[in-house]
């Protein structure tokens, strides 16, 4: 059975699964596979590691020709990689800035083959596809070529009484060989921004991008290779075999962005060398909506947050709204209103829409909306042709629904009532901390109070999204949602690392420092430590201290 869009879909009677990854006793990364139709509850778990199903992944010929990239390749490509980085060519400025050119040169020459791929893997919107995927890569880009001379500038730090006369440095340096796994909803963006602050911090790099948009892995294999050190930058496809060996190695660092299963599974295999992680991961991000506010303004930023960003397929795309019991009904018409006028009367026939990356997905989101189908207030509607399923919105589904355990990552959005706005602190806070978190208020206070009360990530005030485009702000997660942060400067450093270096003369030693030890050098210490110069004329005399 064929569907549209140029992916083939799989029988329904039968899919390849994969049991839960864990460690065995030896400490490797351990995945049974199997043939079935499980479909495990916790979905986002298998975002890096399950089978694509799509006939854009590499055909059997392609691996043939490849060959079979296990333990052995993969010690071999770290091994080689080091052995460029100790020759010192990536750490410096000529190199950074050559590889920046021409990351940004590749995106800029190949822009229509980008949304070609977007399209095969998830008929992403041209529009949808150059601002989230196209310009903001290229913004990294543009942003790290400009900085890159400031960024690697050594950082004065002061210094003590104690090693007078001295001077102090904060020193940014590479950090080796790094690893950067991907993920498939927005497969060039966050494949190439990590890479951006790998390769400004001076890194030879690995990319391992999702199997799961196969097009836009294998155009990114292509184009690293005709435009970057193929020496020192690397792309590795592939699925759980290749995964496995990769992480089997020891890396300076390794980039991790998609859910938090797979987030603990890097981590232990990780933690086997002391490789230091970041995890971009993911969570229910909530969004509160108060009564004091523009609805109709508000309406349009939650569409726009949930449906325009990959048909809810975006980590920090709104999971469930929480707004008063007597202003659901206004809301739930304004969101109405909006959805028909982005999407119009049929919004499953909508151009401006993504589909759903893969039959999988489409099934686990049916499932989830089938508990709860009684609570349906708007849409509903499902094409398993077209892996589509129309913008829905669900009204006081019960907590302990499948829909309210996991991140939903996809065109469904509950919306949670409450007697008083402020009671929808409490429910945020009983749960994991999210990736965002949103609030919709014309209130000052009740703005203040969700700042200090409501840890996530990253926060926004009166819209969504939009603060991961703003690259002086960190991006990253707290607690089950992640851990380190990148984009812009907060990039370079996340690869870098910051090392101290004190300078001092061949002069000015102290004779308090060194032995034989005596009340009256001990008393001058403590007189200089304390910076009492008064205290310390005294010492220098002989008169006790008082």
């Amino acid at each position: 059975m064929i569907i549209s869009f140029g992916c083939s879909r799989i029988d329904a009677t039968m899919s390849m699964t994969l049991s839960s990854p864990t460690l065995n006793k030896s400490g490797s990364l351990h995945i049974a596979q199997t043939c079935s139709l499980s479909m495990p509850s916790r979905h986002h778990s298998w975002r890096l590691l399950r089978s694509p199903i799509c006939s854009a992944s590499l055909s059997l010929a392609m691996e043939e020709k490849r060959g079979t990239f296990n333990r052995e390749k993969a010690n071999k490509l770290v091994k080689d990689l080091k052995k460029v980085f100790n020759t010192g060519k990536t750490k410096t400025y000529e190199w950074r800035m050559s590889q920046l050119t021409s990351m940004l040169k590749m995106i800029e020459e190949n822009e229509t083959d980008i949304y070609r791929a977007l399209y095969k893997d998830l008929a992403k919107p041209e529009s949808e596809a150059f601002i989230s995927e196209v310009n903001m890569t290229t913004g990294s880009c543009k942003l790290a070529l400009k900085e890159l001379d400031q960024w690697m500038k050594p950082q004065k730090a002061k210094t003590t009484v104690t090693t007078y006369p001295s001077s102090a440095q904060i020193v940014s340096e590479p950090l080796g060989v790094v690893l950067v796994i991907s993920t498939w909803n927005y497969p060039f963006l966050l494949s190439l921004d990590p890479v951006i602050g790998a390769l400004a911090a001076g890194n030879a790099v690995v990319l391992k991008p999702s199997e799961i948009a196969p097009a836009s892995a294998s155009l990114l294999s292509k184009l690293f290779q005709e435009y970057l050190d193929s020496s020192a930058v690397k792309v590795v496809e592939g699925a759980v075999d290749e995964t496995t060996a990769l992480l089997e190695q020891k890396w300076d660092k390794i980039f991790y962005t998609g859910n938090g299963r797979v987030g603990r599974i890097i981590m232990a295999a990780a933690a086997k060398h002391l490789t230091p992680v970041i995890l971009e991961l993911g969570g229910k991000c909530p969004v509160v909506v108060d009564s004091n506010t523009n609805l109709q303004v508000s309406a349009k930023r939650i569409v726009a947050g949930k449906w325009t960003c990959n048909n809810g397929q975006t980590c920090v795309a709104p999971d469930y709204v929480i707004t008063t019991k007597a202003f659901a009904p206004k809301l739930i018409d304004a969101l109405k209103n909006e959805l028909l006028e982005f999407f119009g009367e049929n919004p499953m026939k909508s151009k401006d829409m993504s589909r759903l990356v893969n039959l999988y997905h489409f099934k686990r989101l049916t499932s989830l909306m089938d508990e709860v189908s009684d609570k349906i207030v708007v849409g509903g509607q499902s094409d398993e042709e077209e892996l589509k399923i129309s913008p829905t919105i669900l009204l006081d589904v019960p907590e302990i629904s499948q829909i309210m355990q996991e991140e939903i990552f996809g065109p469904l959005l509950p919306i949670l009532t409450v007697d008083n706005v402020k009671d929808s602190f409490d429910m945020i806070n009983s749960r994991s901390k999210p990736l965002a978190a949103y609030i919709f208020t014309s209130d000052e206070e009740l703005k203040k109070d969700f700042v200090r009360d409501i840890s996530a990530g990253g926060m926004l005030i009166n819209d969504t999204v939009l603060h991961l485009t703003v690259d002086s702000l960190p991006f990253g997660g707290v607690g089950e949602s992640g851990m380190g942060s990148y984009h812009g400067k907060f990039s370079f450093d996340s690869f870098s690392h910051k090392k101290g270096v004190l300078h001092r003369a061949f002069t000015g030693d102290s004779p308090t420092r060194f032995p034989p030890y005596t009340p009256a050098k001990l008393r001058l210490l403590k007189a200089l430590i304390s910076g009492d110069i008064f205290q310390v004329l005294r010492s220098m005399i002989g008169l006790p201290n008082n």
